[in-house]
C-alpha cells in the first residue's frame, strides 16, 4: 500500500489548511465560544466559512459526481477532517459527509437524488443519530424503535451526541425495525422530533440530544443494507473520527513545541533540558504512529481490502489512546498555563477528550477487534 499522497490529494490538504487558517483562525473560534448562545442552533456553523468550504467541494468530496460530488475517497475526507479538527473549524463537516456516504450506498435512487445534491452544494447539512444514552456506541446499543404501519415506518426513541443537530436539515437515524438495526432518513422538522442543545467538555462543536415520539417516516427514506452497512459506516465514521483526533494532536504538539522553544527556566528555554526533549520526541512519535494507523485504516476502506474492519478498529482504539497521553504530555510541559481559558492548549485538550468516546471509544473498538481476529482464525 502506498502511503504517498498524491498530488491531487496534496492539494486538498493544502486548500484546506490555507482556507481554515485565513478565515477560520482561532481568534475567530474564540469570539464566537464568548459570545455563542447555547440556545441558538444557528451557532452550529460557521456559516461564512462552510459556504466557503462548498466551494471547494468539501460536503460532496465522496459523493458521485452525478449529484454533483468529485467521486473521491475516505482518505480525502480525512485529509480535511483533519485539517478542520486542527483549526477547530466549526463547520458540519464530518456529520454531513457521514450521512452522505449512507445514501450514496444503501439510499433508494429517489432518495438520492432529492437529497444529495443540497449535500454537495453544502445548502444543507445532515447528521447521524445513533448512539443513545447509558448505551455503547454498537449495534448492540440501538434501542429506538421503528415499527410498521402500512406504507410508513413510526420511529420512537431518543439519540444522544449528535453533532451539529440543531442546524441540520436531514437526520439520519439508526432504529430497530422488527428487531433488526435500519436506518431511516428523517426531516429534522418532522412532527414529533424534538432537539435539545447538551453541554459537553469540548465547547467548540455543537451536540444534541433528539427525542422521536411517533414520527411518521415515508417508506421510501428507508436505505437499504441492514446491520453490516451499518457496521460499515460505523467503522468509516470511526476512521473519520482518527483523523480529526490526529489533527488535534498534531496542533497540541505544534503548541508545546513552540513554548519550550520560548520558556526561560534557570537561563535557559527549557526544551533544552533532556527530560523535555524526551517528552516532545515521545508525543512526535505518537502523532505519526496515529497518522500511521489512520491513513492505513482510510487506504484500506477505499480499496476494499479485507481487513478494512480490522484496520478501522487498531486506528480508533490507537488514537484513543495516544490522544490521551499527547494531551496529558503537553500540558504538563506548559504547566498550570495550558488549561487557563487564555490559552488555546485546553480547547484542543477538550476537543480530544470528545472524540475518545465518538463513534465508539477504546473499549468498544477493542473489543470488535478480538471478535474480528478469533473470526478470521476460526476454521473452514
Amino acid at each position: 500500500m502506498n502511503f504517498e499522497l498524491s498530488d491531487e490529494q496534496s492539494m486538498v490538504r493544502a486548500a484546506s489548511r490555507d482556507l481554515l487558517s485565513d478565515r477560520a483562525p482561532i481568534e475567530r473560534v474564540r469570539a464566537w465560544l464568548d459570545r455563542s448562545d447555547d440556545s441558538d442552533s444557528d451557532s452550529d456553523s460557521d456559516s461564512e466559512v462552510w459556504e466557503l468550504a462548498a466551494e471547494l467541494g468539501w460536503p460532496g468530496l465522496a459523493l458521485p459526481e452525478e449529484y454533483g460530488g468529485a467521486g473521491q475517497g475516505l482518505v480525502e475526507l480525512a485529509l480535511v477532517a483533519e485539517e478542520v479538527a486542527r483549526g477547530l473549524g466549526r463547520v458540519p463537516f464530518l456529520p454531513t459527509v457521514v450521512v452522505g456516504r449512507a445514501l450514496s450506498a444503501a439510499g433508494p435512487t429517489r432518495l438520492g437524488t432529492e437529497v444529495l445534491p443540497e449535500l454537495a452544494a453544502g445548502s444543507a447539512w445532515a447528521t447521524w443519530a445513533f448512539a443513545e444514552p447509558h448505551a455503547p456506541w454498537t449495534l448492540g446499543g440501538v434501542r429506538a424503535t421503528a415499527r410498521t404501519e402500512g406504507a410508513e415506518f413510526v420511529l420512537d426513541g431518543i439519540k444522544t451526541a449528535v453533532q451539529d443537530a440543531g442546524g441540520a436539515r436531514w437526520l439520519l437515524v439508526t432504529a430497530r425495525n422488527e428487531g433488526t438495526p435500519t436506518s431511516f432518513l428523517v426531516d429534522r422538522h418532522a412532527p414529533g422530533v424534538t432537539v435539545r442543545r447538551q453541554r459537553v467538555l469540548d465547547p467548540t462543536r455543537a451536540f444534541y440530544e433528539v427525542r422521536f415520539e411517533d414520527v411518521r417516516i415515508p417508506s421510501a427514506r428507508r436505505l437499504d443494507g441492514g446491520p453490516a452497512e451499518i457496521q460499515r459506516l460505523l467503522d468509516d465514521a470511526a476512521v473519520l473520527r482518527c483523523a480529526d483526533t490526529l489533527g488535534v494532536m498534531e496542533r497540541m504538539l505544534e503548541l508545546t513545541v513552540a513554548h519550550t522553544a520560548t520558556r526561560v527556566q534557570f537561563g535557559r528555554p527549557i526544551g533544552t533540558f533532556q527530560a523535555v526533549k524526551h517528552a516532545c520526541a515521545d508525543m512526535a512519535m505518537l502523532v505519526h504512529g496515529a497518522r500511521a494507523v489512520t491513513y492505513y485504516a482510510a487506504m484500506a476502506a477505499d480499496a476494499g481490502s479485507a481487513d478494512a474492519a480490522r484496520s478501522a478498529c487498531a486506528a480508533a482504539s490507537c488514537t484513543s489512546h495516544s490522544a490521551g497521553e499527547v494531551a496529558s504530555r503537553a500540558l504538563q510541559l506548559h504547566g498550570g498555563i495550558g488549561f487557563t481559558w487564555e490559552h488555546d492548549l485546553h480547547l484542543h485538550l477538550r476537543r480530544a477528550k470528545a472524540d475518545s468516546v465518538l463513534y465508539g471509544d477504546a473499549g468498544v473498538h477493542r473489543d470488535r477487534l478480538c471478535t474480528l481476529l478469533r473470526q478470521s482464525r476460526a476454521p473452514v
